[in-house]
């Protein structure tokens, strides 16, 4: 378990430090198509810098380290409990050595703990899988860009927002319109579809783990992703909401059945700083790799 451990602060070391390849290309193909001496071009020129910076010095990419979020995917036979203590003593060490910023407030005190641990920090979200591997899917997201999420219960009328996909798309508009440059666009838009509220949340989060470059499986997601990443980049508020050409640089869409009395979407909105690393652990030679 130890070469566990520390394989899990190397984890956060990543995530927090090296942005994954494809948001990278995607940011600098961005910057390629702003005007030159714009807002636009000038702030993703700056944003491609700290990027190159942070992972040179393998300092955080950002101040707000976020909320430590994991996925964790757990083959048969391997203990939960003990999954879950080394993940809290990885984040204890990492929280020093990177370090990230303490963000764990307690609700009751308003006390910060100082090691990004407590009451349902970090986040842990497991389940069972077959075979030898476990994975582990670990996402830092800011504050800024998690306020900015928006949950929606269709149909809404001020929005003409009726229970289909048309629905749908109204209302992730309508989230970036309200977030404007509160959450540092360029942004990542995950949206989950389906029966309840938590559902929707978590499936709607899980979007931002996906490759950008990846294709919906489903023909009709896929062409509305582009539709909606179109409108969204319509709207103008650009780069940190000082104008532009791209206000996202992708969507990203789930769905799960639903109840026919219900249709929940949920807009989970990501900065550009889309920071994310996955760790795969062989369980039966301990072989593992790390990547974003």
């Amino acid at each position: 378990m130890l070469k566990l451990l520390d394989s899990i602060v190397e984890l956060y070391k990543k995530a927090a430090s090296s942005l994954p390849p494809d948001v990278e290309n995607a940011l600098m193909s961005a910057h390629a198509k702003e005007t030159k001496g714009t807002n636009a071009n000038s702030i993703l020129a700056t944003i491609l810098a700290n990027i190159r910076l942070a992972r040179k010095t393998g300092r955080p990419i950002c101040q707000d380290t976020g909320v430590p979020t994991f996925f964790i995917k757990v083959p048969c036979g391997v203990s939960h409990i003990e999954l879950k203590k080394a993940i809290i003593k990885a984040t204890r060490i990492a929280t020093m050595e990177i370090p990230l910023r303490p963000n764990a407030v307690d609700i009751l005190t308003e006390e910060n703990t100082g090691d990004n641990t407590g009451r349902g920090f970090p986040i842990l979200y497991s389940e069972e899988t077959k075979g030898k591997t476990l994975t582990i899917d670990l996402m830092l997201k800011g504050a800024g860009c998690e306020n900015a999420g928006q949950i929606y219960k269709l149909p809404v009328d001020e929005l003409k927002a009726e229970r289909d996909l048309d629905g749908v798309r109204r209302c992730v508009l309508d989230a970036v319109y309200k977030a404007q440059g509160k959450g540092c666009p360029p942004y990542i838009i995950g949206v989950g579809i389906g029966a309840s509220k938590d559902q929707v949340t978590r499936l709607a989060k899980e979007q931002l783990l996906r490759d950008l470059k990846d294709r919906n499986k489903y023909n009709v997601l896929a062409n509305l992703e582009k539709r909606i990443l179109n409108d969204i980049n319509k709207l103008g508020i650009g780069p940190l909401g000082l104008g532009g050409k791209t206000t996202a640089i992708v969507v990203k869409i789930g769905v799960n059945h639903r109840h026919p009395a219900s249709y929940f979407v949920d807009v989970s909105v990501s900065c550009w700083a889309n920071r994310r690393a996955r760790l795969k652990w062989q369980i039966r030679n301990s072989k593992f790799e790390i990547r974003n």
